[in-house]
Formats: structure tokens, sequence, C-alpha cells
């Protein structure tokens, strides 16, 4: 999996180790190692441990940032159906697709468990607000009655994480009732 933003010369050496410690970090996720340590994923990314302890404070901090990269997408946007109702329905199909691979479940739970205490912001919800408030804004632009950006994500983004994080189904007819409840709420 390629680095969300890699620092140094673009495809230089930096890019190339980080690459590999963000590859190692999700081989051992997807293989469920139950003790993921600076040690195991240097000898697997090909690097010394000083590598890892120079850049992450702890391997809470790498796993998280492995998890946001692999669960977020620069520049993706929502879709534009043209309207209200087909954006949010293909945006929660694509969501609940993407996110319930075996892989992107992984990282998610990975992510999660990474967290120790509260925080203020994280890359995978703020590119969700982001996306919520585009298609909020464009439903506003065409005079259609449209939700509060925290009502498409309280009541069709955050159940499509929760089923995934707990093992329970994702389907399309889930997603398409999320959807249809939250427009509920503007009818």
């Amino acid at each position: 999996m390629p680095p969300a933003a890699a620092t140094g010369r673009p495809g230089g050496r930096s890019s190339r180790v980080l690459a590999s410690i963000y590859d190692s970090v999700g081989a051992l996720v997807g293989e469920g190692a139950e003790r993921i340590t600076f040690p195991v994923i240097a000898e697997r990314a090909g690097v010394t441990p000083s590598t890892l302890y120079r850049r992450w404070d702890d391997v809470d901090a790498l796993l998280e940032e492995v998890a946001v990269a692999a669960l977020t997408r620069e520049g993706e946007s929502a879709p534009d159906t043209g309207s209200l109702e087909g954006d949010l329905t293909e945006w929660a199909l694509t969501i609940a697709h993407d996110i319930s691979r075996p892989e992107r479940v992984r990282y998610l739970r990975a992510m999660v468990s990474a967290r120790g205490d509260l925080v203020s912001s994280c890359p995978v919800t703020d590119r969700r607000h982001d996306q919520a408030r585009e298609v909020v804004r464009r439903a506003s632009e065409r005079g259609e009655p449209a939700p509060t950006v925290d009502q498409v994500l309280d009541h069709v983004v955050a159940p499509l994480y929760h089923h995934v994080l707990f093992a329970l189904d994702v389907d399309d007819a889930y997603a398409r009732r999320l959807v249809a409840d939250v427009l509920a709420m503007v009818r």
C-alpha cells in the first residue's frame, strides 16, 4: 500500500522506506499478529528499529497513521448524481463496499485499537465530514430540503462504521435504509 504522503523526493529512498514500513504493518495486521512491535515491523520492512523510533512516538501512532492512509484517499469527493437521494445512496453504497472489504475491516479495527485516548479529530472522519458537507451544500444549492452534515454523519456514515467494527452485516439494503431514514428527517 503506498503511503498517503511520503516525505522526501517522490519515488526517493524515504518514499520507498515509508512504503515498506506501511506494507509491513499492513501485512502484520492482515495476518492478525498478536504483538506488533517496532522490532517486528523493522525486521519485516528491512529497516532498523531506530528508523521507526525517529518518526513515531510509539507503535500505536504508527498503526493509526497506516490505518488512516489505508482508509482515506486524497482528492476523493462525494458522488454528484444530480439529487440528494442519489448522492447519498451512491456515497453510502461506496462507503459500505469499501469499509466492509476484509483488509479495510482489519485497518479500521487496528486504528480503533491504537487509540487509547479521546482525540479531537481524525483524518478519516475529517474526510467524511468534508464529503457530507459537499453533498449537503449541493442539495441546498439545488433547492432540495437537506439534512445537516451532522445528521448525515450520525445517521448514515457512523452506523456503517459501527456495523463493520462490530462484525454486523453491512449490505446494500442496510446502506439504502440508512439513507431513507436520514431523508425522512427532512421531508
